[in-house]
């Protein structure tokens, strides 16, 4: 069977179940384009590899794109459509794992000014769209997926609500924001229905200026423009960038810095904010507690007082 057909047929039996697929359908399908038209048999080791392999450094998406195919020639195999799986079976670690960029007040203050200014009268993507893209991801610490698919129903301006429905792990949350946040969403709702975007006239609450939908791919790259015109670059030696996503992680860190300046239970919260990024599992969050040496310090200072042994004072 020809390896286009097979893997058309496996991405379809994975969404059919209820699966979302998208990213291991982006896989397969880019592993289909660069083995060509062939049939599956005819798929040699070596050639698999250089797909899995690219032409970077081993990062987590080698594992990702591994564990994707591997999936797929079990589903081949079963159905006796191949024989066995030409995949390597020697894994190699990754050179060192990703590590989100954790942006400054001062940054994003530089960012937010730069949003203001992005584009001209042609750019597809406006400066308030992006501007407030950026206030909300950063703001109620949203995944940008989830930014994005925001209708306007999905946003309760009188009680500062915003309705985040089947997000990544398929679970509809609520989501509570600042009264300042909530602000700036009335400000550009308003300034949108000014120029002929009233919001029963859009289906999606960002869009662009001809009233689609915005495409996460053009938020990346207003982004990127945005970024170095405000001059955030990140030094360590990490093969990416500061990011748009790098929002979500820097909302996530500042409220625990936040909480541990105002001596709150740092771990009887966790699970609060846990809910609140929509996570599933606490662990997730807990990722958080290790991101910056700002945060260690607070985390630092806290234990050192806990540990500091009182003073006894005695009475006279």
């Amino acid at each position: 069977m020809k390896l286009s057909a097979l893997t058309k047929q496996y991405i379809e039996l994975k969404q059919s179940m209820g699966s979302r697929f998208r990213s291991e359908s982006v896989i397969l399908k880019a592993f289909s384009k660069a083995m060509g038209d062939i049939d599956i048999t005819k798929a040699e080791p070596e050639e698999v590899l250089n797909y899995i392999s690219g032409t970077g450094p081993v990062t987590l998406f080698w594992h990702r794109k591994h564990e994707t195919l591997r999936g797929f020639y079990h589903f081949a195999i079963g159905r006796g459509y191949a024989t066995y799986s030409p995949l390597p079976r020697t894994l190699p670690r990754p050179s060192r794992f990703f590590t989100p960029y954790i942006y400054s007040s001062e940054e994003l203050h530089r960012l937010l000014e730069a949003a203001k200014q992005f584009g001209t009268s042609r750019t597809k993507l406006q400066s308030p769209t992006i501007h407030i893209l950026i206030l909300l991801l950063y703001g109620a610490g949203l995944r940008i997926s989830e930014a994005l698919s925001l209708k306007p129903q999905d946003i309760n301006l009188s009680d500062s609500l915003l309705t985040i429905r089947e997000s990544k792990f398929y679970k509809t949350r609520l989501v509570p924001i600042g009264i300042q946040l909530t602000n700036a969403l009335a400000a550009y709702m308003e300034d949108r229905s000014r120029n002929g975007y009233p919001n029963h006239k859009i289906s999606t609450f960002f869009i662009t200026r001809s009233g689609e939908p915005v495409k996460r791919s053009a938020a990346e790259r207003a982004f990127c423009c945005i970024r170095k015109v405000a001059n955030v670059f990140r030094n360590d030696g990490a093969r990416y960038q500061p990011r748009l996503h790098d929002l979500r992680h820097a909302f996530a860190v500042h409220r625990l810095v936040t909480w541990y300046r105002q001596g709150a239970d740092v771990q009887r919260l966790l699970p609060l904010l846990s809910t609140y990024l929509g996570h599933i599992h606490i662990a997730a969050t807990q990722r958080y507690l290790t991101m910056t040496p700002e945060l260690l310090q607070e985390a630092s200072a806290r234990f050192e007082n806990y540990a500091r042994p009182k003073e006894v004072t005695h009475d006279r």
